[in-house]
């Protein structure tokens, strides 16, 4: 069985950088050299054009400032859990619905190893309580372009999900 390599190693091997606004560390992957103009896609995406599909890699870790910030995107956005510790995604639907999902390699423990998050859902994550580390991956397709980015802002959505106030407020910057 192969050793556990450590968050320093991974950020070195995977040449991984900070992720403005977001939180935690990442590097994109894969950014097609295809194209879709604006007059082929949905108005959401605001006349821009959009690479065909894009990749990062993407890490979690203890730090307390090492979480996915609660976001919504214009596409879905494919979760793939690679190595490390559990992860909790927070989901928040347009009906006012919640969602918690654990991202993690124990499948017999109801943990997934890949999760889609619709367009338009607010999402946020951290690592489980006593995890060091966890590396994953994203996919989107159309690409993922700066733009997409859409910031949640606490007290509003705290009024819209009261329920998950808790985690909103540990998911907010």
């Amino acid at each position: 069985m192969p050793s556990r390599p450590s968050v320093n190693e991974i950020i070195r091997l995977l040449n991984l950088k900070p992720l403005p606004a977001e939180g935690g560390l990442f590097v994109q992957t894969y950014i097609s050299n295809e194209v879709l103009p604006p007059e082929c896609i949905p108005g959401r995406y605001r006349g821009v054009s959009k690479p065909f599909g894009t990749a990062i890699y993407y890490l979690l870790t203890s730090e307390s400032d090492s979480f996915s910030a609660l976001h919504r995107l214009p596409t879905d956005e494919i979760y793939h859990f690679y190595l490390g510790d559990p992860v909790e995604l927070l989901l928040l639907y347009p009906d006012g619905l919640s969602q918690r999902v654990v991202l993690g390699q124990d499948i017999l423990a109801g943990q997934f190893v890949q999760w889609v998050v619709p367009r338009g859902v607010w999402q946020g994550s951290r690592l489980l309580p006593g995890g060091e580390y966890a590396l994953l991956g994203t996919t989107m397709a159309p690409g993922f372009t700066p733009e997409d980015y859409e910031e949640g802002k606490r007290d509003h959505l705290i009024a819209q999900y009261p329920n998950e106030a808790e985690r909103i407020a540990q998911l907010t910057r």
